[in-house]
C-alpha cells in the first residue's frame, strides 16, 4: 500500500510536523504541500494525491472552497479535514462541501494514520465531537420536517401523494375533482409548509417520510 498524501495548511510548522510523523509509516508518502486552497488546486494537476489533509481557515482560498472545487474536478481524491475548530459552523459546511472525514488537530499521531488509511479505503471518519454535531443536526432536521408535515391539511396531503405519483396538475385535478387553479393553490401551500422549492423535492419529501409508498 502506498498512499500519496498532500498537506494543505498555512502554517509551515504544522506541515513539517505532519510530514515528520506521517512519513514514519511505510504505507504513507507526502507528495506535495500547499499553504492555501488555491495552491492545492493548482498542484493537484501534477501530483494526483490519494488523500488530502486539508486545513479550514487559510488565506487566499479556505479549505471549504478548495474542497468544493476538488470534489467537482477530482471526485476520486479523498479529503480529510484536519482543523482546530469543532464548532457547528465549521463542521457542517465542510461536510456539505464533500469532505470524507473531519478530525481535530489534537488527534494522536497513530489515530491520524489509522484515519487516513480508513478514508483511503472508502470509509468516512469523524471526530467524536463532530459526530455529535452531525447527529444533532440530523435529529433537529427530522424533527422540523415532522412538524412541517403536521401543517398540511388532508387535501394538501392528497395532492402531495399525487405529486409523488408523477401526476400533472390536470391529472391531479381530475383525480381529486377540483380545478387546476385549486391544485396550484395547494401546491403553493405545500411548497411553503414543507420548505421545498419544486415538485421533485416535494415528491422526495413524501417518499422519505412514507407519506406515499412504492
Amino acid at each position: 500500500m502506498d498512499i500519496k498524501i498532500m498537506l494543505v495548511d498555512d502554517h509551515q510548522v504544522v506541515r513539517k510536523g505532519l510530514r515528520y510523523f506521517l512519513e514514519t509509516d511505510e504505507d504513507l508518502s507526502i507528495v506535495a504541500e500547499a499553504s492555501h486552497g488555491k495552491e492545492a488546486c493548482y498542484l493537484l494537476k501534477e501530483v494526483k494525491p490519494d488523500v488530502i489533509l486539508m486545513d479550514l481557515v487559510m488565506p487566499i482560498m479556505d479549505g471549504i472552497e478548495a474542497t468544493k472545487i476538488i470534489r467537482e474536478s477530482y471526485p476520486e481524491v479523498k479529503i480529510l479535514i484536519l482543523s482546530s475548530y469543532s464548532e457547528h459552523d465549521h463542521v457542517i459546511p465542510a461536510l456539505q462541501a464533500g469532505a470524507n472525514g473531519y478530525q481535530l488537530k489534537d488527534i494522536e499521531p497513530e489515530e491520524l494514520v489509522e484515519t487516513i488509511k480508513a478514508i483511503y479505503s472508502g470509509e468516512s471518519k469523524l471526530h467524536d465531537k463532530v459526530t455529535k454535531f452531525v447527529l444533532t443536526r440530523i435529529s433537529h432536521q427530522q424533527s422540523e420536517e415532522e412538524k412541517n408535515i403536521k401543517l398540511l391539511t388532508k387535501r394538501e396531503v392528497d395532492v402531495l401523494k399525487q405529486i409523488a405519483s408523477g401526476k400533472s396538475n390536470k391529472e391531479i385535478a381530475q383525480e381529486l375533482y377540483i380545478t387546476e387553479k385549486t391544485v396550484k393553490t395547494h401546491l403553493s401551500n405545500i411548497f411553503s409548509k414543507l420548505e421545498v422549492s419544486d415538485r421533485t423535492q416535494a415528491a422526495l419529501f413524501a417518499i422519505k417520510h412514507k407519506i406515499v409508498k412504492f
